[in-house]
């Protein structure tokens, strides 16, 4: 149900201030108890149905039409008096110790911080924080998960015209403070801090210019980058089940960092490497629905609004210590640093020159392997440094042809070509890189699991027979696949043919004969291969092919997780049967291209495609 819970003064009392953004708090002991704040602090154990004050007002309660704006107090009549804001004095940061309950931490907009450590009844106040200035705005306080008497607060000074970052700690629940702001930008207000809940060390803050990190409880800072934009973070969650990051952003909407546990492993040790790759998380493995389309929204169009889910598959978070740069690169950096310097450019010579034109771009390479150490699949990347990620979709690669260029965009109900799922179990990854087309491992293999998501009706009993239907599935439709391309390259050449022998006058024109005898079995061979394009384009019934029953086959199992039917089996053996007569037929036609193309050669025939030359010297 949705109804209104905000506490009201009680008779005889004075007015409440209540903040545009009032603190309020489920506390973590009991989720029945509320805890709502204005400028006194109320306490709720039924859900918000009824309320209690626990406390007198907390803040400096200073009247603010006595203190100064822009150097001077200014008249009751002047232009919007106190209009569109607030009124000061009131609690802004507000929270509750995980580990004890009842110990709270309440930050007012006029700089105090108020700890009670028996639920209200006491209250302790520092007004005075060394290097912050008075009265600065208190923007969030947290208590530590892991230790009781440790509190952080977040002071933003920014209305005065102070960026200036105010990270401050405190290991006596408030008694005194230190500052942790450390190395953060000194312009740059921070706005919201957050704990890990398994390294304490581990520690978020939201700042007018993004997110950093600490792994050191606060001595250095480093910013969080990897596509968030240059934005205020004024809030920040942390989702414990799946380690996320959850951040809310001053009109640019929500960012989430998913599964950021990497950092807790995160030290100089680490760094020092040349590269590293994190501990895995276990990879859930199901179908994707797709609803809407193969991607993203489908056919809804940009008007339809869907934030996209991470990644499916297993997701490699690694690091490296160096980019691996290419010739032209290295040149170029030198080049910078002589101009920094202001000292001439080494021009490069002929052989350089040659060399950066010659040279291979370097990448990197993800291993997949499975626990017997058979190779599974290979995943290729740039070669730069930093923390990065890359995911595996669990999937084997894909047996089409092989493509020098990615797939043109398809129908939102299509895919680009890919393998079949892996059986769940236990794989690993290792990471290598290739420089000038040598291979050189930089990381080990790393063992991870990938494990069912279990939510199927009628559980699978025998993964591996699954599995190994798909592998010989998959075999079948490379082979498929491979026979139609060199099928239609082998038409091609046969149409270069009927020119060339025209174009030789040594040609004997029985040869014309010959090519057109190849360029009927080919046509026969390919439609038993492919089906009868004749009939079907009159609308005729036509009996199942080699290729619309594998691709069928495919396509019925495609979104399914569950064994093969009877009918897929029965169906795939014809297949094969039928590929194998098929086969004998095309290395045949081969073989008498063959030889067409050396009678072609010996009559000095031009160049037909894939015709080996023959040359002599006279």
């Amino acid at each position: 149900r949705r109804i209104g819970i905000q506490p009201v003064e009680g008779k005889g009392e004075p007015g409440l201030r209540w903040n545009w953004d009032a603190p309020l708090l489920i506390s973590p002991h009991v989720n029945t108890t509320l805890y709502f704040a204005a400028n006194r602090l109320f306490k709720s154990t039924d859900r918000g149905n009824s309320w209690k004050t626990i406390s007198p007002d907390l803040t400096r309660q200073l009247d603010r039409n006595k203190m100064k704006m822009m150097g001077r107090v200014w008249s009751v009549d002047a232009i919007r008096k106190n209009a569109s804001t607030t009124i000061y004095g009131n609690i802004v940061a507000l929270h509750e110790s995980p580990k004890k309950a009842g110990l709270l931490y309440v930050g007012t907009d006029d700089g105090l911080v108020q700890v009670s450590e028996d639920d209200g009844a006491n209250w302790q106040k520092t007004e005075k924080f060394t290097g912050v200035p008075a009265l600065t705005y208190v923007n969030h306080l947290l208590a530590s998960q892991h230790d009781e008497n440790v509190v952080y607060a977040v002071f933003n000074n920014h209305k005065r015209g102070d960026f200036k970052p105010y990270v401050l700690k405190s290991t006596n629940k408030g008694k005194s403070w230190q500052s942790i702001a450390a190395n953060l930008p000194a312009r740059g207000s921070v706005y919201s801090i957050a704990e890990d809940h398994v390294n304490s060390k581990l520690l978020f803050v939201g700042t007018e210019f993004g997110v950093f990190f600490t792994i050191d409880g606060g001595n250095k800072w480093t910013q969080l980058k990897g596509g968030l934009p240059t934005v205020a973070i004024r809030d920040m969650e942390i989702q414990k089940r799946e380690n996320d990051l959850v951040l809310a952003s001053f009109g640019r909407g929500f960012f989430i960092l998913d599964d950021y546990s990497p950092l807790r492993t995160l030290n100089n040790d680490l760094l020092a490497k040349d590269a590293h790759i994190f501990p895995i998380k276990d990879a859930l493995w199901y179908n994707v629905a797709t609803p809407l389309g193969i991607r993203k929204t489908g056919f809804q169009g940009h008007s339809f609004y869907a934030a996209p889910n991470p990644e499916f598959g297993a997701t490699f978070t690694y690091y490296v210590k160096k980019s691996i740069k290419t010739l032209r690169q290295k040149r170029k950096a030198e080049e910078a640093k002589a101009r920094k310097n202001k000292q001439d450019i080494k021009y490069p010579s002929f052989d350089q020159m040659r060399a950066e034109d010659d040279e291979l771009r370097p990448y990197f390479v993800f291993t997949i392997t499975d626990a017997s150490g058979v190779v599974i699949r290979r995943i290729k990347t740039s070669a730069n440094k930093g923390l990065k990620r890359i995911t595996w979709d669990l999937r084997y690669p894909a047996v089409n042809p092989t493509r020098l260029t990615p797939y043109p965009t398809l129908d939102y109900y299509q895919s680009p070509p890919q393998g079949h799922l892996v059986t769940p179990g236990t794989y690993k990854v290792a990471l290598g890189k290739v420089v000038d087309g040598k291979y050189t491992e930089m990381v080990p293999a790393t063992s991870f699991k990938v494990v069912p998501l279990n939510n199927t009706t009628i559980p699978v009993q025998n993964r591996a027979e699954v599995t190994a239907f798909h592998n010989k599935l998959s075999k079948m439709n490379r082979a498929v696949m491979s026979a139609n391309r060199l099928q239609r390259e082998m038409q091609r050449k046969i149409r270069h043919m009927r020119v060339a022998v025209l174009n030789a006058p040594k040609a004997s024109m029985s040869l014309l004969a010959d090519i057109r005898k190849a360029d009927k079995q080919l046509r026969a061979w390919n439609r038993a291969m492919n089906g009868d394009a004749s009939l079907s384009r009159r609308f005729f019934e036509t009996p199942a092919s080699v290729s619309s029953r594998i691709g069928l086959i495919s396509y019925q199992l495609s979104q399914s997780t569950a064994p093969p039917a009877k009918l897929h089996q029965q169906s795939l053996k014809v297949a094969e049967e039928s590929f194998a007569t098929l086969m004998k037929t095309l290395s045949g036609v081969l073989n008498d291209l063959k030889k067409i193309e050396r009678a072609l050669e010996a009559a000095g025939a031009p160049y037909t495609p894939g015709r080996a030359l023959q040359w002599n010297k006279d």
